[in-house]
């Protein structure tokens, strides 16, 4: 056997057949071809917004046998693992933090996995080598993102160091209506929800989806003003571009978009973004021009869940963080990122960092059990 391994600036470097041959199997809207490229290409990801692809892919007879998104991050923004303490800390030591090597989907904190291959035993290949390049070029962190349960647990036999998280998720626990959902709720919390969903009603707001069969180029661009304004609200320009959204439509019988609409007098004023994989629904991007109280809850919840009981999907998974999410029905599932420290002084600080919070955690997380309004017989 003849390995060749490459350090890629592009996925664009790497035959899409060969790509979704060593998925082997594996659907994910997010680690896959089409998505990938759509950010490199409609220019979202790349050096300036401080993710510069470097993906490494291992080729056996110029044939593609492995591959790992790798970036090169000049900052932290768009990965929803808060590690600034991590960069201050090390940057007092008059070391840099920066660039630092990153594996996951930009701007997608979902679990998918980080390595395709068709042969597991090449996992440790890809990270090897990965861990020479940091010595090589002194990198002094290498962090590994949402990834799947089992290869998480392996990168601790390789010397990474687990940092916990939480997410909340919806659970379909096979209901034929979204009253059946309802049933689930202490008597309070039903009506609450009721409330909720009665208040955005008796506005005249009304809701249509839109998914891979009937979303058209005009829905993107409704979509994206939306999804711009969520940004300009903060101040900050918005990490996706419209040109990403339209190559997402040219691959929607791939990615699986689904878009919840909110109109009022047949005018859109508010819209949410998800994905549909195997299993799970992904709730991603939202945007309104109006500030209507309970509007979020609907478009970015209430509409998915009863998405997915009418469609039988397994999980609604609206992204990470968010206490008011309990009270909806999403219950905590764990959340966690992997990180490799190439210098032992540093990595015993983070080793340390994490194992304090991780005590946090585990408390943060019995305290939403007492906090959920959900019956005890309905309980993960």
């Amino acid at each position: 056997m003849t390995i060749k391994n490459k350090f890629l600036n592009s996925i664009s470097d790497i035959p899409i057949n060969d790509f979704k041959e060593n998925l082997n199997g594996y659907r994910s809207p997010f680690m896959s071809y089409e998505f990938l490229d759509a950010l490199e290409r409609s220019g979202s990801v790349n050096a300036s917004t401080g993710w510069q692809p470097f993906h490494f892919a291992s080729f056996d007879k110029n044939k593609l046998n492995s591959f790992m998104p790798l970036y090169l991050k000049n900052n932290s923004q768009g990965e929803f693992i808060f590690d600034h303490q991590w960069s201050y800390a090390l940057n007092r030591a008059n070391r840099n933090y920066y660039p630092k090597l990153l594996s996951a989907i930009p701007f997608t904190p979902c679990e998918t996995k980080k390595i395709i291959t068709k042969h597991t035993s090449n996992q440790d290949h890809c990270i090897d080598i990965t861990k020479e390049l940091m010595e090589e070029k002194n990198i002094e962190t290498w962090h590994i993102l949402f990834p799947n349960q089992d290869f998480g647990e392996h990168l601790l036999s390789q010397g990474f160091i687990k940092r916990n998280g939480y997410r909340f998720v919806w659970n379909n626990k096979k209901y034929d209506e979204f009253d059946d959902y309802l049933n689930i709720f202490t008597s309070r919390q039903r009506k609450n929800i009721k409330t909720e969903r009665k208040k955005i009603r008796e506005l005249g707001i009304t809701f249509i989806t839109k998914d891979s069969n009937t979303i058209t180029e005009n829905d993107w661009d409704e979509f994206y003003l939306f999804y711009k304004n969520t940004y300009t609200d903060r101040m900050q320009a918005p990490y996706l571009n419209n040109d990403f959204f339209k190559l997402v439509h040219k691959h929607k019988n791939t990615l699986k978009p689904v878009i919840f609409f909110a109109e009022y007098e047949n005018k859109k004023i508010a819209g949410s973004l998800c994905f549909q994989g195997e299993n799970t629904l992904y709730g991603r991007h939202w945007g309104s021009f109006d500030n209507i109280d309970n509007l979020h809850f609907e478009c970015c919840y209430y509409q998915g869940i009863d998405y997915c009981i009418k469609n039988n999907i397994q999980f609604f998974d609206p992204g990470v963080q968010g206490e008011h999410k309990i009270r909806r029905g999403f219950e905590p599932r764990a959340c966690d990122s992997y990180h490799f420290i190439l210098k032992k002084d540093f990595r015993d600080a983070i080793k340390k960092f994490c194992y304090e919070e991780s005590k946090s955690i585990e408390n943060y997380l019995q305290a939403c059990q007492e906090y959920t309004p959900i019956k005890k017989e309905y309980r993960i």
